[in-house]
């Protein structure tokens, strides 16, 4: 087990340096000159001494491979430069102070969708094929299919505009979150209820519960200690991953419902093109979800004794 976790965070090197590079490579190529870029955000005239004089300071004049090193050996001292629109705030203070926001929003999401999802998919499996199983599947169908801005739209219009009862915008209260945490969960609810009906009622024709029923064991403890537990491996992977796709996929939520977290920090920062804070908005996600990926692994290693016996050969 110890040598698989050591194997495996060694094989996490190269790809995040990999990631590294091409979020920084790819910023570097964008049409508009950065120099160029900073003087207009801070209403600047670019004349060419102007620009001139901005590379220097931003160091855009020096070779590429020796900024991307230097970026690289700044970045692991959590030192992502100075914002483009706000020359006196460091990048890292902006996504610390963004980050707070989405973690909370993730966190209602998560919780949410975890519990939904279990009490409406162990339910869809022990009422498989009866007309509530038959409706959480047309909801299921339209919630995966559904857009998350068009659901946003559609909670506002409802609970703010013809109920009157919900915060459509900010931060700060418990009414807040409500519509926010609706939006960003309803598609990963729908996913969830699916994969753990289909796998229940799957494990259910195993012939281990068939033996578990003629030794006469309760309902509800084949359901829950042998049919649920079997089930759910494929969901912890699919949940494990959800994590980071809550935290960087929320940005059109946030967006949308004025949440000010990193999703709407990093929306604003494209159409500024703030590149500092762009570069270290991918660079932290890549690292969110090759660190989720690597928790993931690691908890099947742990439940699943067939899982360590293959990563032992």
């Amino acid at each position: 087990m110890l040598n698989y976790i050591i194997k495996r965070l060694i094989m996490m090197i190269p790809i995040l340096l990999g990631i590294s590079f091409i979020a920084f490579i790819l910023i570097n190529l964008a049409p508009s000159d950065p120099a160029e870029v900073a003087l207009r955000v801070n209403e600047i005239m670019p004349t060419p001494d102007a620009i001139i004089s901005m590379r220097q300071e931003l160091g855009l004049d020096q070779p590429f491979f020796y900024r991307y090193f230097c970026w690289l050996y700044n970045a692991f001292q959590l030192d992502f430069g100075k914002s483009f629109i706000h020359r006196d705030r460091l990048v890292w203070d902006e996504i610390t102070r963004s980050l707070g926001p989405t973690l909370i929003l993730a966190l209602s999401s998560f919780i949410f969708i975890l519990l939904i999802s279990l009490i409406v998919g162990i339910l869809c499996a022990i009422f498989a094929n009866s007309l509530f199983d038959y409706m959480i599947r047309i909801i299921v169908f339209v919630g995966t299919a559904m857009p998350s801005y068009w659901l946003a739209l559609l909670l506002i219009w409802f609970f703010a505009g013809y109920l009157d009862l919900l915060p459509t915008n900010g931060y700060g209260t418990w009414q807040n979150l409500i519509l926010p945490t609706l939006t960003l969960s309803f598609v990963y609810i729908a996913t969830y209820i699916r994969f753990i009906r289909n796998n229940m009622i799957e494990n259910m024709q195993d012939y281990a519960i068939f033996y578990a029923r003629c030794r006469g064991l309760k309902g509800h403890t084949i359901i829950l200690k042998h049919v649920l537990v079997n089930s759910l491996h494929t969901s912890i992977t699919a949940l494990g991953m959800s994590i980071p796709q809550l935290i960087a996929g929320s940005f059109v939520v946030e967006y949308i419902f004025s949440w000010p977290g990193l999703g709407r920090l990093c929306i604003t920062s494209i159409m500024n093109r703030d590149y500092p804070i762009i570069q270290a908005y991918i660079l932290i996600m890549a690292l969110l979800f090759v660190s989720c990926n690597f928790i993931v692994d690691i908890i099947h290693q742990i439940i699943d004794p067939r899982m360590r016996e293959r990563s032992g050969a």
